[in-house]
């Protein structure tokens, strides 16, 4: 069979949500599709509950590789993982205790062949325990509006909400930073910027399930050591790519990567803005594409007035957003 899409599916400790996540892969309406589970060294019992549940799709079977590394080496290492073997024209990727709708492949797939389209992106569902929450995602008419998004923040570049050509993977040599977790997603962007169109679906086919600790992970040393890494990966690129005229891009990518210390509800974290890409907050300003609030507080921030991005962080993060977005 000629496979219209593969689907990679790193695999570690998801006890929990892996038959979830199977099921909704396994029952797919689109039929010409490969499963690519990469087992990252799961030391739980991730891996007998997939095999399980797999039993179940006795006419899928044929189109499942469950490949395995010796030791855990991380998210991006098991996405290359899957790169190394798929097949498909197009590629998607599934994080193993996430799930889907049952129409997000063929969905995406008749996107992108409508449109001839090198990447297709959707709408999406951030799933807690009690409720989801519904993430519309901008549209845009080109690549490069799409990447400037992504780099301004009005758009994500998760990599779990994206239909993407193989051959972009291929014929420029992309692959995920492997041993630098924290951040991988930030190669989405680099597949932009080689693509020659793209297309919007606006509608919410994946559930991303939120884990309440993973905002915390991001400040832990070694987190932050792999997000500095792929934020400097995704601005060396941008220079290469584009010799230097998408600066103010670049300055603006800066400061969305230091948001999240301004923004963790910790006055302990503010040192790393100041530290992070000090020359980014002389250009504050000059980007339109975020909001007045958001580059007051970083202008507050600029000015060492943290007393101000404390109150910000009580008065709209904690408690507005607190009742818009209870759990």
């Amino acid at each position: 069979m000629e496979y219209k899409v593969s689907v990679i599916i790193p695999v570690y400790k998801v006890e929990k949500f892996i038959e979830r996540c199977v099921r909704s892969l396994m029952e797919q309406t689109m039929t010409e599709v490969e499963y690519i589970f990469v087992d990252d060294a799961s030391p739980d019992s991730s891996i007998t509950i997939l095999r399980r549940v797999l039993a179940d799709y006795p006419e899928r079977i044929s189109h499942v590789k469950v490949l395995t590394h010796a030791e855990n080496k991380g998210l991006p290492a098991a996405r290359n993982t899957g790169l190394a073997v798929v097949q498909g024209e197009y590629v998607f990727h599934c994080d193993s205790d996430d799930f889907v709708e049952k129409d997000l492949l063929s969905t995406l797939y008749e996107t992108a062949c409508r449109e001839n389209a090198d990447i297709v992106w959707s709408d999406y569902y951030i799933s807690y325990p009690n409720n989801e929450r519904y993430l519309k995602q901008p549209s845009y008419d080109t690549p490069e509006a799409a990447l400037k998004g992504m780099l301004h923040g009005r758009m994500k570049y998760n990599v779990w909400n994206k239909l993407a050509r193989r051959r972009l993977y291929i014929d420029h040599h992309i692959t995920f930073p492997a041993g630098y977790a924290m951040g991988e997603d930030m190669t989405m962007m680099f597949l932009f910027s080689y693509a020659h169109k793209v297309a919007y679906v606006g509608k919410a086919l994946y559930h991303y399930v939120s884990n309440s600790a993973s905002m915390t992970n991001v400040f832990k040393p070694k987190h932050m050591i792999e997000l500095k890494y792929n934020a400097d990966r995704v601005l060396a690129f941008l220079e290469e790519r584009y010799h230097g005229t998408w600066r103010e891009e670049g300055y603006s990518f800066m400061l969305l990567m230091k948001w999240s210390f301004l923004a963790g509800h910790d006055s302990k974290l503010y040192p790393f803005w100041k530290e992070w890409y000090p020359e980014s907050n002389s250009h504050i300003w000059n980007s339109k594409e975020v909001s007045l609030r958001i580059r007051f507080v970083e202008a507050c921030a600029a000015h060492g007035q943290f007393w101000l991005v404390t109150l910000h962080d009580w008065i709209v993060l904690r408690f507005l957003y607190g009742i818009m977005y209870k759990k």
